[in-house]
């Protein structure tokens, strides 16, 4: 079986979230799991100087975009076991940044027909191209409308994975003919709502469609997550897969981090862990005290990362006899509000402005239990990886949030979780753990049970790899 995996960014080559992580992650597992699975996506300025040097360039083609002709240069890297191909247009993809440029519609229109001309140069014919949200949704429209010709495109099936239904990819009319080329009698594939939809036109022409998560795939067919889309995906729910995200269980290692610093297991935990929570306490300027139960946060500060419950209660907690480490950067309103706490609660309230990974891994290790009050939230990985330190989720059950946490209450789950949106709520589960924290042997067991779950991509592989072999059966008895 042979895939090939279209996604705007991957770890390690280059990252601004969720998507990289994925990316990084499942061809490798799939590759072990015996499928040739290769990797395409653009090559921009961030890669560095040490993965350059790894490539080679194997093809060069001009790349027909609506009335350009665009140059495209392939280099390939061997990582990892996976097959990496990246494609060179200077114009398009030498910039400061991944995204957020005026022209993101015409730069990523160009990496979803690169993709495709790609193939027509190499030797390289996958059975299944798997694309990943709206920035390769165009591959799916442009394999059917200009490559149906083509010998190895002929019969090829297509995955299209939302990994955020928010992002669309929308633009007015004109884009449609003007940057993609698509002939004016087949533009209503791709307008929706009375503008180009670059997620409508994959949701309707793929042959399978998946989310990050098997709750996300059900919320997603409601108007309350799905940010207007909800109508096509109830529409097309009979082709529609949740399938969990899963995390690296060799980069997210606590008994080989070399960014935490103490290394521990599950059989040493409490002692590891009240380790690296002390130096955590002394590196952000939180009084030292293992007996105060220490909330770990690392975040994008927006709202639907469920801020405003955090604000509306973070004083009530800290007066409750909890401290909070809180690593993030984003909306201003969130940036002040946290600043101001640090100021009123030192020593009990720290705040690092800014994303640092090695600091990110520091908390996941420091902390007794890890808060994740989203409104939504797709899949969400801290979770998971905060686990793999022994540090105890506070998640509201929605999207992947509910598919990987289960509440205590029951004696048997791996965190703790509240339901609705409600400040109040979520501060009962934070005083939930922390009635179990003060109870020592308790939380020892809780502890190494937590790090030994299991939500490795080898076990999310399987479930692709089922999705692939039934597209591939239907495509031979077809």
């Amino acid at each position: 079986m042979k895939i090939l995996y279209i996604a705007s960014e991957a770890r390690p080559f280059v990252a601004t979230g969720g998507l990289a992580d994925v990316a990084g992650s499942l061809p490798p597992a799939l590759c072990r799991a015996g499928v040739d699975c290769r990797v395409v996506l653009p090559l921009y300025q961030q890669v560095g100087e040490g993965f350059r040097r790894k490539m080679r360039r194997i093809a060069e083609f001009q790349v027909p975009l609506a009335w350009r002709s665009q140059y495209c240069g392939v280099y390939e890297c061997q990582l990892d076991g996976v097959t990496y191909y990246l494609l060179d247009n200077e114009y398009y993809f030498k910039r400061d940044s991944v995204y957020g440029d005026f022209d993101d519609g015409e730069r990523f229109a160009f990496f979803s027909k690169a993709a495709l001309e790609m193939l027509c140069h190499i030797d390289f014919t996958p059975d299944i191209l798997h694309c990943n949200d709206w920035q390769s949704a165009m591959v799916i429209l442009n394999r059917k409308l200009f490559y149906q010709g083509v010998e190895k495109l002929r019969e090829v099936k297509t995955v299209f994975t939302i990994h955020n239904i928010q992002y669309q990819g929308q633009y007015g009319m004109g884009f449609a003919g003007d940057v993609l080329g698509v002939p004016r009698e087949c533009q209503v594939l791709l307008e929706y709502d009375g503008c180009v939809n670059l997620m409508k036109s994959a949701i309707e022409q793929c042959d399978a469609l998946t989310t990050v998560s098997p709750t996300y795939a059900h919320e997603i067919q409601d108007p309350w997550y799905a940010h207007g889309l909800d109508p096509l995906i109830r529409e097309n729910n009979y082709k529609l897969t949740g399938i969990l995200n899963g995390i690296d269980n060799r980069a997210y290692d606590p008994s080989a981090d070399p960014d935490i610093p103490v290394h521990y297991g599950a059989e040493d935990a409490i002692a590891g862990k009240r380790a690296c929570k002390e130096a955590l306490q002394r590196e952000m300027g939180l009084t030292v005290d293992p007996d105060r139960m220490l909330v770990g946060m690392v975040t994008r500060l927006v709202a639907h990362k469920g801020l405003d419950l955090v604000k509306r209660v973070l004083g009530d907690l800290v007066n409750q006899g909890v401290s909070v480490a809180i690593l993030g950067s984003g909306d201003e309103e969130y940036q002040r509000f946290f600043g101001k706490m640090q100021q009123r609660y030192p020593g009990r309230v720290a705040f690092y402005c800014g994303f640092v990974p090695a600091l990110s891994r520091r908390i996941y290790a420091g902390a007794d239990v890890f808060l994740m009050p989203s409104q939504s939230e797709p899949c969400g990985l801290a979770q998971m990886q905060c686990l793999r330190y022994g540090t105890l989720p506070i998640v509201r059950e929605t999207g992947g949030l509910k598919d990987s946490i289960t509440d205590l209450g029951g004696g048997w789950g791996n965190g703790y979780t509240f339901q609705s949106y409600n400040a109040h709520h979520m501060m009962d589960a934070v005083l939930r753990a922390q009635r179990d924290y003060r109870d020592k042997k308790k939380w020892e067991e809780l502890v190494q049970r937590a790090m030994k779950e299991d939500f490795s991509w080898d076990r999310s592989a399987k479930e692709y790899l089922r999705l692939y072999e039934r597209l591939l059966e239907r495509n031979l008895k077809g």
